[in-house]
């Protein structure tokens, strides 16, 4: 059996993904603060992978996703295969954060490539030339 690594895709095949399978765990995990105020895809859970005050790991990531897909059983191989789709701001986060949830047992992760802003344009802005936002995708801020 081949080892399994994180996938990359596009928001755009993502969203395809997430609407074609109803069981796909939508995790960004972004900060609270950029989760709720720079918005967030719709339907996304937010788990933070690195997050207020401190900016360090966060050391319950793997068992909250755990619980979020399983309803609170946290060691459990017969769920792993449920898909799981990460975001973050540009897909370097997300990117960290799968690859923890392959080491442990998860099968089928797929990091969203540029994130939900994209890279930065010449300008040094984002959401201007790649991203969940700058394709169209449903979105939401408070």
């Amino acid at each position: 059996m081949s080892e399994s690594k994180v996938e990359h895709i596009s928001a755009s095949e993502a969203y395809a993904l997430i609407q074609r399978e109803p069981s796909t765990a939508f995790i960004d995990v972004r900060s609270d603060m950029e989760y709720l105020f720079i918005g967030h895809p719709s339907g996304a859970v937010n788990i933070p992978w690195i997050d207020e005050p401190d900016f360090v790991i966060n050391p319950n990531f793997e068992r909250e996703v755990r619980k979020l897909i399983l309803g609170g059983v946290i060691e459990s191989s017969e769920h792993d295969s449920v898909p799981v789709v990460l975001i973050c701001r540009s897909g370097n986060r997300s990117e960290e954060a799968g690859k923890l949830l392959i080491e442990h047992g998860f099968r089928h992760v797929y990091n969203i490539e540029h994130g939900f802003e994209g890279e930065l344009d010449e300008g040094h802005h984002r959401s201007t030339i790649s991203g969940w936002r700058f394709d169209g995708l449903p979105w939401e801020q408070c």
